[in-house]
């Protein structure tokens, strides 16, 4: 087996396992019929949203490279997303 092609089943395995997580991270207060829980789960996203973007100007300011890395890098969190 090829090393390249065991690292890239490697990597599609372990994204599947992220998006399979968050799908259930995200559909179970509909699964369980929690309002509650649906409603903290939609006020955590924006709150998680506004930490990375903090987060971002921080590391912006105070690490050298990552402005030209942003640049670079379009996607960091979601490919094709975010």
């Amino acid at each position: 087996m090829n090393i390249e092609l065991f690292a890239q089943a490697l990597i599609k395995f372990f994204a599947g396992l992220v998006f399979v997580g968050l799908l259930m991270f995200l559909s179970m207060p509909i699964v369980l019929g929690s309002v509650v829980s649906f409603v903290i789960m939609l006020a955590y996203l924006p709150i998680i949203a506004k930490r990375i973007r903090n987060e971002e100007e921080v590391l912006t300011e105070g690490l050298a490279g990552y402005a030209e890395y942003k640049k670079k890098v379009k996607y960091r969190l979601i490919p094709f997303v975010w």
